[in-house]
C-alpha cells in the first residue's frame, strides 16, 4: 500500500478479532518502523509499552471506560516518553553524524532542555504524536487497523505499567484485525477553513 492510500484508508476502528494474534516478527516490524519517526534533536524520547498480556489488558480496560479494543485488538501500545532522555548519554543520539555536526548539536541539547520541564513535556507529546501516526500508517500498510485512544485513566494505567516517575503517557494505540467497517468519514473541514496562508 502506498503512503497516500494508507493515509486515506486509515480509520479509528473500535472492533477487533479477539482471536487474531500478531506474530513477534510483525510486532517487531511495526515498532522498527515506529522508531524511524522524527524527534527533536534525535533524542528518541518515546518509549513504547507493547502489551500483549491478557491480564494486563483486562486491568487497563477496566480503567478505559470498558472499551473493547483494549482487550480485543492484537496489540495495545501505550506511548510514553522519557522526559530525561535529553540528558542520558546524549552523545549516542549523534554517534553517526559528522564530528562537526555532533560537536554543535550535543551541547545544544542541554541548553534547550535543562531546567525547562514544560519544554521537556511538550517535546514528549510532539514526539509521541509523530510516532503514533507512523505506527497507525505502518499498521495500515501491513494490513492491520488501529485506534488511537486517550479515553482512559492516565494515572491508573501508569500504575499498571509501572510507569517511571520521569516518564509521561501520551496516548495508547490499539492494533489488530478490524471486524467492522468504519462508518463514512463524519466530515472533514474544508481547506479554506483550516489552512491559513502566511498570516491569520
Amino acid at each position: 500500500m502506498n503512503t497516500k492510500d494508507a493515509i486515506n484508508a486509515r480509520r479509528a476502528i473500535k472492533h477487533y478479532d479477539a482471536d487474531h494474534q500478531m506474530s513477534e516478527d510483525e510486532i517487531n516490524e511495526l515498532l522498527t518502523l515506529a522508531i524511524q519517526s522524527p524527534s527533536a534533536f534525535n533524542i528518541q524520547n518515546w518509549r513504547f509499552v507493547a502489551i500483549t498480556d491478557p491480564e494486563i489488558r483486562k486491568q487497563i480496560r477496566a480503567n478505559a471506560w470498558d472499551q473493547a479494543q483494549v482487550t480485543d485488538s492484537s496489540l495495545l501500545i501505550v506511548l510514553t516518553a522519557n522526559n530525561n532522555a535529553w540528558k542520558q548519554n546524549p552523545e549516542r543520539y549523534w554517534v553517526n553524524a559528522p564530528e562537526e555536526v555532533a560537536n554543535f548539536l550535543v551541547p545544544a541539547i542541554k541548553s534547550y532542555y535543562e531546567d525547562k520541564p514544560q519544554v521537556q513535556r511538550d517535546e514528549a507529546m510532539r514526539s509521541c504524536g509523530l510516532a503514533g501516526m507512523t505506527i497507525m500508517l505502518a499498521a495500515k500498510a501491513m494490513g492491520y487497523d488501529s485506534c488511537p485512544m486517550d479515553g482512559f485513566d492516565f494515572e491508573a494505567v501508569g500504575n499498571i505499567i509501572n510507569l517511571p516517575e520521569d516518564h509521561v503517557i501520551s496516548f495508547m494505540i490499539a492494533v489488530g484485525k478490524g471486524t467492522t467497517e468504519a462508518w463514512p468519514k463524519p466530515g472533514q473541514l474544508p481547506l479554506d477553513e483550516v489552512v491559513i496562508r502566511d498570516k491569520f
